[in-house]
């Protein structure tokens, strides 16, 4: 076959930004409440803001932290877009009932070793499964390839968000997705390859986080789950 011959292959590459930190949670589960993020380390935008590629068309979703984060990128330096759509389907898994419960107390509540806060078809009471969570963010997401094939797309998201398309991009394998870290301000990549033989993903990157050289930045580590950071006491 000739390179002519060759079935044309649009790609479509996804940068995802995890929303910055959340402090006034009380140390309690918050999923899709609507809570206020923290934009005030400058230099961890200003990071981002440099390795995300001009031109591209942004999403965010339906909760004040993914626009505040995106408004601080760009006070950073990057050019701020005409537009960009609040999607829905990105907003951070429901937890129904949990929504407000302390994080530490649900977490000793839980099996050892859980890395979510119930298997994957179990869904909060009250609210939505990761499964529910995964199916309509894999929903927007091939919609969005095709509406913006060929495009980069920044997506402002959640720990939850970025997961389901990471497990996405693993071949449909949400529970693998939950296996990754995504932290606060994080960038993820994820290329989609498009033609008329098929479609797949390429992972070029997870959880980049261009400020980590510095360690006065690691108040950027924040639970994206279940997980609590111990806290370390210096001697």
């Amino acid at each position: 076959m000739s390179n002519a011959d060759k079935p044309e292959v649009v790609a479509t590459r996804w940068w995802w930004v995890r929303h910055a930190p959340v402090r006034n949670d009380g140390g309690n589960i918050y999923g899709q409440k609507d809570i206020e993020c923290d934009t005030s380390d400058r230099e961890v935008f200003e990071a981002v803001a440099k390795i995300l590629p001009r031109g591209a068309v942004w999403y965010s979703s339906n909760l004040k932290r993914t626009h505040q984060t995106a408004e601080a990128i760009w006070a950073a330096g990057f050019p701020k877009p005409a537009s960009m759509p609040w999607e829905a389907a990105f907003a951070e898994q429901h937890l129904g009932d949990w929504q407000g419960m302390n994080r530490a107390a649900f977490v000793a509540s839980r099996p050892a070793g859980s890395s979510w806060f119930a298997d994957i078809s179990v869904p909060a009471p009250g609210g939505e499964s990761f499964m529910d969570l995964y199916n309509r963010v894999c929903g927007a997401i091939d919609r969005i390839n095709v509406a913006q094939a060929g495009q980069d797309v920044i997506a402002v998201g959640h720990g939850g968000t970025i997961k389901a398309a990471v497990g996405l991009a693993l071949g449909g394998q949400p529970d693998k997705g939950l296996a990754f870290d995504i932290d606060n301000c994080s960038v993820t990549r994820l290329d989609h390859f498009a033609s008329a033989g098929g479609s797949n993903w390429r992972l070029p990157m997870v959880n980049q986080q261009p400020w980590i050289a510095d360690a006065k930045h690691a108040a950027m580590h924040q639970p994206a789950g279940p997980e609590v950071v111990p806290v370390t006491k210096l001697a």
